[in-house]
């Protein structure tokens, strides 16, 4: 029987004894270079590891007897619990296989690779990314690795008392979906929910769980090759935990921040001069007392409508008044380029001085300012409000800080320069608005709320009413009287 060649294995020419199809002697081929594509025993090395990292990412570990240190385990996905390993592994096998398979390629192309994709570090004296070089494949892209031994924790005491996390790290990213993959493997370990952006240009995540697992997420993290440029101060926390948010979304994105511009076209290694809290504070105070400088000076919100108007304000003191920050007063930061392009005019000439609540949209509104080359100098507050408040709680920032999750706002001081809606009383603790089919948010006192109060405009109340009246259907989003009324851009005066 003829045996046939193997995939991949050259086949002789047709012939007997070692010759070639002419009868003349057949000389050996000299050996060919390594291919530079993984072959086939690579790729059944891809999917087996993406097939485990997946499982992996759904097990959930408890201390069911602490005084024994017994540890049970199970898995959870698609709203159900598996508690043997093989029947997960058939759910995944026909439930996520078209996850598994797109894991499988972002790895077997790695594997291809020379150099490291993932085990990139910043090289502070040049600048510059260096790329670390390997010779043991298998342990350069096992990411188990990367996952924490979580068998310490006891998450259902430790949750009790738990914090948020607010971070981003720009970087360079070649493959996005291993990082988005050991991501949402990382945070089901350490029961985390959250949001958590990537994209080729770094990493932007809001996380809760407990204090205990938020500190094993900031260990992982920065010892992470990707994320070496990161440190300690870059994790801004809160008190909090899991209950913050609704679930985890853990996704690949275009721009880890939404501006709406391609970040090759604007990006973050254009940003503006970053200054510490410290050094911000110096500016916001000189600005309070020279009549120059707030002539030669925009004190620049990145913030949106609801987080910059409503919620909280920098402030500084001008000949006993306050005056407030230039805040652009639109409903999404995707808004702020056209802002930008549309109010040109009164940047010319001026020193800028950007922040936002935790630093990241600064980076790239700043890096869009200074493309347009008309400002004096552009800079921007490192670590955002959430960084300024941590060293001056009763500095120029008064009132709360939005965030986003369901708190809605955290606490620097005890100001409030917010009103109801309704009746204007001192108020600054929103609610989501009463009907079902709004995404706005509301500030309505308490009393008010008794009253019935409880929408964001009157055509939202007359809907609640109408829809407690009629058969619940399917809620669909859409715009209420406050967002259709609203300017898109609006035009500011001539500073």
């Amino acid at each position: 029987m003829e045996t046939l060649p193997q995939p991949g294995c050259l086949m002789p020419a047709r012939g007997t004894n070692g010759t070639n199809g002419s009868g003349s002697p057949r000389s050996s081929p000299s050996p060919s270079p390594s291919p530079s594509l993984p072959n086939r025993q690579h790729r059944g090395q891809a999917h087996k590891r993406a097939f485990a990292l997946y499982i992996k990412s759904r097990q959930v570990s408890k201390i069911s007897n602490p005084e024994l240190d017994e540890e049970t385990i199970h898995w959870e996905c698609c709203g159900q619990q598996f508690d043997k390993e093989v029947c997960i592994h058939k759910h995944v096998g026909k439930a996520h296989m078209a996850e598994v398979l797109q894991q499988t390629e972002a790895i077997f192309k790695l594997l291809g690779q020379n150099k490291s994709k993932l085990t990139r570090k910043q090289d502070f004296t040049e600048n510059k990314i260096a790329l670390s070089q390997h010779t043991n494949t298998k342990e350069e892209f096992d990411m188990s690795t990367w996952i924490p031994d979580t068998s310490h924790v006891n998450f259902d005491l430790a949750c009790a008392t738990g914090e948020v996390l607010l971070y981003y790290s720009y970087c360079d990213i070649e493959e996005p979906q291993v990082i988005c993959t050991w991501q949402k493997a990382l945070c089901h370990q350490l029961h985390f929910t959250g949001k958590v952006r990537i994209s080729k240009e770094g990493i932007n995540g809001t996380v809760g769980g407990c204090k205990m697992a938020t500190e094993l997420y900031i260990q992982t993290m920065l010892s992470h090759p990707l994320f070496q440029n990161m440190s300690m101060e870059d994790f801004k926390r809160s008190a909090g935990g899991a209950h913050c948010f609704q679930d985890l979304r853990v996704g690949i994105f275009k721009e880890v921040v939404p501006m709406g511009v391609d970040p090759e076209e604007i990006s973050y290694k254009d940003a503006g001069i970053h200054l510490t809290p410290e050094e911000f504070h110096k500016k916001v105070e000189a600005l309070s007392n020279s009549a120059q400088v707030q002539q030669d000076t925009i004190l620049l919100d990145c913030r949106n409508f609801y987080e910059s108007k409503i919620i909280a304000e920098l402030q500084f003191c001008v000949q006993g008044n306050f005056q407030h920050c230039l805040a652009p007063n639109i409903r999404k930061f995707s808004y702020f380029p056209d802002y930008i392009d549309t109010n040109l005019e009164c940047f010319k000439g001026k020193q800028v001085l950007m922040y936002c609540t935790g630093g990241i949209r600064c980076e790239r509104g700043s890096a869009y300012l200074r493309s347009k080359d008309v400002c004096k100098e552009v800079y921007q507050l490192k670590g955002g409000i959430h960084k300024y408040l941590e060293q001056f709680p009763s500095g120029f920032y008064k009132g709360k800080l939005f965030v986003f999750d369901n708190r809605y706002a955290i606490s620097g001081n005890d100001d409030i320069i917010s009103e109801c809606r309704y009746c204007g009383a001192p108020w600054d603790e929103y609610k989501l608005c009463s009907t079902a089919s709004c995404c706005q948010l509301v500030l309505s006192c308490l009393l008010c709320r008794e009253k019935g109060f409880v929408a964001c405009c009157a055509v939202c109340q007359e809907k609640g009413k109408a829809s407690s009246e009629t058969p619940s259907q399917p809620l669909r989003k859409e715009q209420c009287e406050c967002t259709e009324k609203r300017v898109r851009i609006p035009v500011m005066l001539p500073h």
